[in-house]
């Protein structure tokens, strides 16, 4: 969702007709260029031009089964427009509007792209469209780029991407869930920000297709099953937070991506429970082949009272629990908006914490608002242009845990300086984390979305919304080129909903601080809570990408916050200093052994939820597998209160696979276990002296 020039994208250029390498992925053009098919060894696609037609895909091709996912539209002369939008106020689409100028086909690593460039008939406008594959993966992915030919700025509105007849068989057959991929839904249907992935199956047969939307936030807008027809738009949101874009003259609007991704369920590799997982790790993500870090946080129970004594107090703890980043959360600073410490709290100033924790071993992290800023910094001071403002014209203002904050635009000239003042951070203090945080382009907890200030990037409110969330992606990409392994953190809060996670997310930041689960009690949320928030994502976000604060070491059951770390992003909050001195060299030998395991296993590969797992409660089991491609695996269960013995584990192994299932930490073997009996149902007992099992599945074949 940037401006660009085609140059950017257009790399090592083939001759056309020509078939790209031996490679699994390809894309081959015929007809002149008319005819275009691209794929690899498991899905194609065929999209051809025609002056009577227009640009349509002529079918979409799952290869291991035959699957023509466009046959039944096909049959009944039902295609998809490709892409549809506006352009002031007048709509276009790739059925009529345009003609045909060229393909190409383009190789870049393990990705084969074919480009296709169209041209208005009235010749304001070029639209080049993406379509692009991965050797090893069942997907499609696809976007466009508008380039304004004209001589004067155009503003688009109402833009789809993605648009086509799709679906695994009769609309008869068909189920949709929605949400993440959990969340059963009827199949016309519309999803909105929570809706980053959305499966649609076949009932009957397992077959199905994910639909990934890549646009950020609350921009995202996804149609499915048009008046109950097989109509798939992927696009942009045209009523609650309605997509609006002025392009100027010969600037070039490349919009988000959208990604498909092909299924069977229970077919190996192309289970959806490896192929969502393994694309998005591989392909989606920006920090590829990322090895989890366990962070520790000072946000519960210290607040924005933590201070250099009680960082010094917990230093040495949480070297001695095996931590790798300490974390000092709202405190640190003198003013949000500010990288001056606050000397009342940190005498000796950040730069001592940071000695201590790395003469301990630890790495630093740090809290930091990134529009939220008081009104006594510097560029609120100098640039009170650069503020939000609401439907009344009115500077907006936000409540946070200082106080009354200004809400300053990411649309505006602010987006450079909030960008120099994270590089200036990481120069005066070196963290190896960054948690960004609070309101940018709509407050999580309930206040008016959006700027209306005029003289900033925005022509418009609606334009605001977008270019906001531009601005948190320009951020994320400047600050990733300077700093690339620095770890970053976007909040949900900064994403604008409650326990929002998406593909656009983590394109630009590494990270996503998920939610806050209460914790302070027993009777909280808690473990349950937190686990409900990743088994309902994880069946289209990688899970090691999510954060799921606040769960505290010395709440409850340790090894119940040590499990759900394992399935998602370690962290642990609390008082450290309440831990016994046996329960801290617990907690170090869980942590030194997951870290040993998780650096020799790619268990990003896969997530495979277990039990009630929709819904976990005190009363039944619940837990999860994760699996790697080419090595080991683990199992960990959660046995709650249902007093169960056994528990049935399904997943689908690597085929032939056979593993040695152990009991993690103390290596005692509990037996073998295959492939096939792991498809099938295999019951691990529990141990009972233990309120979570954890089996460790070492590949013996």
């Amino acid at each position: 969702m940037r401006s660009c020039s085609v140059c950017h994208v257009l790399i090592a250029v083939c001759a056309a007709s020509q078939v790209l390498s031996a490679a699994s992925a390809y894309a081959r053009i015929e007809q002149e260029g008319k005819r275009c098919l691209i794929g690899n060894d498991f899905v194609q696609r065929t999209v051809s031009f025609s002056e009577e037609n227009g640009l349509r895909t002529e079918s979409l091709l799952r290869k291991s089964s035959g699957t023509d996912f466009s046959a039944y539209g096909r049959q009944r002369n039902e295609f998809g427009p490709e892409f549809t939008f506006s352009v002031n106020g007048n709509r276009l689409d790739g059925h009529a509007s345009f003609t045909f100028g060229n393909s190409e086909s383009v190789s870049l690593g393990e990705r084969r792209t074919l480009r296709i460039l169209l041209h208005d008939r009235k010749g304001m406008l070029d639209v080049t469209v993406y379509y692009a594959v991965f050797d090893r993966h069942p997907a499609i992915r696809k976007w466009i780029a508008i380039t304004n030919k004209s001589s004067s700025p155009i503003t688009l509105t109402h833009l789809c991407f993605e648009a086509l007849s799709l679906g695994p068989g009769s609309p008869g057959e068909l189920q949709l869930s929605a949400g993440y991929g959990a969340a059963p839904r009827e199949i016309f249907f519309t999803g909105r920000a929570s809706d980053a992935g959305m499966f649609i199956r076949n009932s009957r047969t397992g077959e199905g297709v994910a639909i990934i939307n890549e646009a950020p936030g609350y921009l995202k807008r996804t149609e499915t099953g048009d008046a109950w027809r097989e109509e798939l738009h992927v696009m942009y949101d045209t009523d609650l937070f309605p997509f609006e874009r002025t392009v100027q003259p010969g600037e070039t609007f490349e919009s988000a991506k959208s990604s498909l991704v092909f299924f069977q369920d229970g077919q190996g590799f192309e289970d959806p429970r490896w192929a969502v997982p393994s694309y998005m790790s591989d392909v989606v993500v920006r920090r590829k082949a990322y090895r989890p870090v366990w962070l520790y946080n000072t946000w519960e129970p210290f607040l924005r009272g933590i201070n250099q004594t009680t960082v010094g107090q917990l230093t040495p703890i949480a070297a001695q629990m095996g931590i790798d980043i300490f974390t000092i959360d709202d405190g640190w600073q003198q003013e949000y908006g500010s990288n001056e410490d606050n000397r009342t709290n940190f005498p000796g100033g950040v730069n001592s914490v940071a000695k201590l924790l790395s003469e301990n071993g630890l790495g630093l992290g740090l809290w930091v608002p990134l529009a939220a800023v008081s009104t006594k910094t510097d560029e609120y001071q100098r640039h009170p242009e650069w503020v939000c403002r609401d439907s009344a014209g009115r500077p907006k203002f936000t409540q946070t845990a200082s106080g009354t904050q200004a809400v300053m635009c990411l649309a505006s000239g602010y987006r450079d300086a909030a960008l120099r003042r994270l590089n200036d951070l990481i120069e005066r203090h070196h963290p190896r984390y960054l948690k960004i945080d609070l309101t940018t382009v709509f407050n999580a907890y309930g206040e008016e979305p959006g700027c209306n200030a005029p003289g900033h990037l925005h022509k418009s409110w609606a334009e605001s919304l977008d270019r906001i969330y531009e601005g948190l992606q320009y951020i994320g990409e400047h600050f990733h080129k300077a700093h690339p392994d620095v770890l970053v953190d976007y909040t949900f809060e900064l994403w604008g909903e409650k326990h929002l996670i998406d593909a656009a997310l983590l394109a630009c930041a590494d990270l996503d601080w998920l939610s806050n689960v209460s914790d302070a009690d027993a009777g909280d949320a808690g473990p349950v809570q937190a686990r409900t928030l990743l088994y309902q994502r994880a069946p289209s976000i990688p899970v090691e990408t999510m954060l799921i604060g606040n769960l505290r070491a010395a709440t409850g059951s340790m090894e119940e916050r040590v499990g759900v770390a394992m399935g998602s992003g370690p962290i642990l909050l609390g008082d450290l200093r309440k831990l016994s001195g046996a329960e801290r060299n617990e907690y170090g030998k869980w942590i030194r052994w997951y870290k040993e395991f998780r650096n020799r296993v790619a268990l990003s590969d896969s997530f495979f939820p277990q039990g009630s797992w929709q819904q976990p409660g005190e009363g039944r089991w619940d837990g999860f597998a994760r699996l790697s491609r080419e090595s080991d695996g683990l199992i960990v269960l959660f046995r709650n209160g249902s007093n169960a013995l056994t528990a049935e584990v399904k997943a689908v192994a690597p085929a032939g696979a056979t593993y040695d299932a152990l009991s993690a930490l103390d290596g005692q073997r509990l037996g073998e276990v295959s492939a096939a009996q792991l498809a099938a149902g295999w019951a691990v007992r529990f141990d009972t002296k233990r309120t979570v099992t954890f089996v460790e599945l070492k590949r013996s074949d």
